[in-house]
C-alpha cells in the first residue's frame, strides 16, 4: 500500500487543530473526504486538500476508503464506527470510544470479526516514559499489583462548565469546542467522559488490570456536568484502587495525570506534571527514568501517524487497542451509574 486512502467523519475542533494537520502532511495518505455539518465544511475540505465534503456517512464511508477517522460528538462514536467496521475499514476512533460498556464491548467484538486495525488516540500512551514504565511492568519490576492510585486534574472549567469566559486560549478559533458535546451530559459531557478516559485508559495499558467492582461519587459544583470525581475500585486480581479527577485548574497550569502502582515487590510512580518515573523495590533498587524538559505536557502526534503505520505495516505497536478503551469505559459507566446509587458499590462486569 503506497498511500492510504482516509476519510474522516466529524471535523470540529480537534479534527482540525491536531489531526487533520497531521495527516495532510503525510506523503503515505490521501485525505478522500470529509463528512460534518455546518457551512464551513468546504473550506475544511479545501484547506486540508480533502477530494470532497459531504454531509451524508454513507457517502463518505462506501468511497472507496481504507481507513476512517471518527471525531464526531461522544454518543454517534459507536454508530459511525460499527458502520466503518462493516465494511472492513480501520478505525481510529476518539476518546471516549462509547458511553456505555455494553457498547464498547460491541466494538471489541466488531473489530475481532473485521479483523482490521482500530486505534483510540490517548496521546500520553504513546510517550517514551510511559513506554518505559510499561516495559519496567512487563518485566513484573513491581511484582503483582495490589493497589493502584489514579488522579487526574487539568484547567478545563470553561470547557465542561459551558463557561466562555474560563475557554483556554487554544480553544478560540473558529472551530472551537462544542458546548454541547462536552458540557450537556446527553452527549457524554462531563470530566470523568472527558478526561479520566486518558488516565484510566493509561493504567489500564500500563497494568493490564481489569476493574471489577466500582464505589464512587461525582460532583458537578454548579456546572451541567460532573467537574470533581472519586472512586474506590476493586480490580479482577484482587488489587483496590482509587481514582479521583477534576476540572478546575488554574489557567496555564500543567496537566496532573499521577500513577502510583505498589505491588508484592515494589513501587512505581508516574507523574507527568513533575515528569518523573521512578521504581522503588523493596530489595533497595532505585531506578530513574529519565524524561525530557516539556515531556510531560500532552499532545497527540503519535497515535495519528501510528494508525497509519499500523495500516501499513510499518509498526506493529497499538498503545491505545479497543480492549484498553472498552475497560476505561465501563470504568466510567460505573462510576457514573455508582454515583447516581448514592455511591453503593456496582459490578461492572460478570
Amino acid at each position: 500500500m503506497t498511500r492510504v486512502r482516509v476519510g474522516a467523519v466529524g471535523a470540529g475542533w480537534w479534527a482540525t487543530s491536531n489531526h487533520f494537520p497531521l495527516l495532510a502532511a503525510r506523503d503515505d495518505v490521501e485525505l478522500v473526504g470529509v463528512c460534518g455539518l455546518g457551512p464551513g465544511l468546504g473550506a475544511i475540505r479545501d484547506r486540508f486538500g480533502f477530494g470532497f465534503a459531504t454531509e451524508s456517512i454513507d457517502e463518505l464511508l462506501d468511497a472507496d476508503l481504507d481507513a476512517v477517522v471518527v471525531t464526531t460528538p461522544h454518543d454517534l462514536h459507536l454508530d459511525v464506527s460499527l458502520r466503518a467496521l462493516e465494511r472492513g475499514l480501520h478505525v481510529l476512533c476518539e476518546k471516549p470510544m462509547t458511553l456505555r460498556a455494553e457498547d464498547a464491548w460491541r466494538l471489541v467484538d466488531a473489530v475481532e470479526r473485521a479483523g482490521t486495525h482500530f486505534l483510540v488516540p490517548y496521546g500520553w500512551n504513546y510517550k517514551d516514559f510511559t513506554r518505559e514504565a510499561k516495559r519496567i511492568l512487563d518485566a513484573g519490576r513491581i511484582g503483582e499489583i495490589q493497589f493502584a492510585l489514579t488522579h487526574m486534574a487539568s484547567p478545563t472549567r470553561g470547557l465542561f462548565g459551558g463557561d466562555p469566559t474560563h475557554m483556554l486560549e487554544r480553544w478560540s478559533t473558529d472551530t472551537r469546542p462544542e458546548p454541547g458535546t462536552w458540557s450537556d451530559p446527553r452527549h457524554g459531557g462531563g470530566y470523568a467522559h472527558g478526561q479520566v478516559s486518558h488516565s484510566s485508559a493509561l493504567l489500564f495499558w500500563l497494568t493490564g488490570l481489569r476493574a471489577s467492582t466500582v464505589a464512587g461519587r461525582v460532583e458537578n459544583a454548579g456546572a451541567p456536568v460532573d467537574l470533581f470525581d472519586a472512586a474506590v475500585i476493586r480490580f479482577d486480581n484482587g488489587a483496590l484502587g482509587s481514582l479521583s479527577g477534576a476540572a478546575t485548574l488554574a489557567d496555564g497550569d500543567k496537566y496532573q495525570v499521577d500513577l502510583r502502582l505498589f505491588g508484592t515487590e515494589g513501587v512505581l510512580m508516574l507523574d507527568v506534571e513533575r515528569e518523573r518515573v521512578s521504581l522503588r523495590r523493596y530489595d533497595g533498587e532505585r531506578v530513574e527514568v529519565p524524561i525530557a524538559p516539556g515531556d510531560g505536557e500532552y499532545e497527540c502526534l503519535v497515535p495519528p501517524a501510528r494508525f497509519i503505520e499500523l495500516i501499513t505495516g510499518a509498526s506493529t505497536e497499538n498503545n491505545s487497542t479497543v480492549d484498553v478503551a472498552a475497560r476505561s469505559v465501563e470504568l466510567i459507566e460505573g462510576l457514573l451509574r455508582s454515583s447516581a446509587a448514592d455511591g453503593a458499590e456496582v459490578r461492572i462486569h460478570d
